[in-house]
């Protein structure tokens, strides 16, 4: 599914006192497929954007195009609710959303929710445990009784349930140690890549954007300041530090290294395995010349 912004506005509480508009004409396109990843500083929008992802927020003006449904500031709930079967969303935390008396039931909840039967729903609960890495064992359990990150991977069942063809990820490694958000963001990618799933990270871990997204938009101050490529974002790292958001450590590394004439890159390196293949090519070749195949970085 495609999703456009056309010449958005959002403006909370519109008409009053507390009026505050908070997303200024906003277009971009999240194509079928792609790995997008929405960035920037605390307050530039991120998170309104995300509530447009799925049509929790309505525009003040402009339109939201969700597949071919277009949502504006007159569209009514109903006429949106089966939308929100297509467009799953994973909020910060969502393992504080567990409710029922078993997983089973937590996860069946959403199928039953729009109409399907107590029983295909516990089935369907069953079959997508092993996608979040459970297995049967867990369907009479309390979600309750479980670690964080199982609770996590609980509730993240609950939304692949519904079978969305987008996956909304708001900072989805959140209060996760670093093994549980490298296997968090592997099932992620995993399911991108084997069922063609369109994935929006709403994140401020740029190491995650370099290592995941093939589309990055950079929002600041509830306007888009830059949509483009990672490898083509994160080579203005001058500029985006400006706007209070940093660059991959890989970046960072390459860019120091290449302050000495000797070494150089054909290509940003974004991921620890680019970056360690840039190295090799440099040692193993010490003889080539340098100076041809300098880049020249905006930062």
């Amino acid at each position: 599914m495609e999703i456009r912004f056309e010449d958005v506005n959002f403006t909370y509480q519109p008409g009053t006192p507390f009026e505050n508009k908070v997303l200024h004409d906003i277009n971009f396109t999240i194509k079928d497929g792609s790995y997008t990843a929405i960035v920037g500083h605390t307050g530039s929008g991120k998170s309104t954007i995300l509530q447009h992802l799925n049509a929790l927020k309505t525009p003040t003006s402009g339109s939201v195009w969700l597949g071919d449904l277009e949502v504006t500031s007159n569209k009514t709930e109903k006429s949106i609710r089966d939308i929100r079967k297509e467009i799953g969303v994973v909020f910060q935390f969502p393992e504080a959303q567990l409710f029922e008396e078993t997983v089973g039931k937590d996860i069946a909840f959403g199928p039953q929710n729009f109409g399907v039967s107590e029983e295909e729903a516990l089935k369907r609960a069953e079959e997508i445990l092993p996608v979040v890495g459970l297995d049967a064992s867990f369907m009479d359990r309390s979600p309750f009784e479980l670690s964080g990150g199982q609770m996590r991977r609980v509730a993240i069942a609950g939304v692949l349930v519904m079978e969305p063809s987008v996956l909304v990820l708001d900072e989805p490694t959140a209060g996760l140690d670093p093994k549980g958000q490298l296997e968090m963001m592997s099932l992620f990618n995993g399911l991108h890549k084997e069922k063609n799933l369109t994935i929006v990270l709403v994140t401020h871990q740029m190491e995650d954007v370099a290592n995941y997204a093939d589309h990055m938009i950079v929002l600041d101050d509830g306007k888009i300041v830059g949509d483009g490529s990672p490898r083509t974002v994160f080579q203005k790292e001058k500029w985006l530090r400006s706007i209070q958001l940093d660059v991959p450590n890989t970046v960072e590394f390459a860019k120091e290294l290449i302050k000495d004439p000797s070494w150089s890159y054909d290509k940003l390196p974004l991921t620890l395995d680019e970056l360690t293949q840039m190295i090799i090519k440099e040692i193993d070749h010490p003889e080539v010349e340098r100076k041809d195949k300098q880049v020249r970085t905006d930062g």
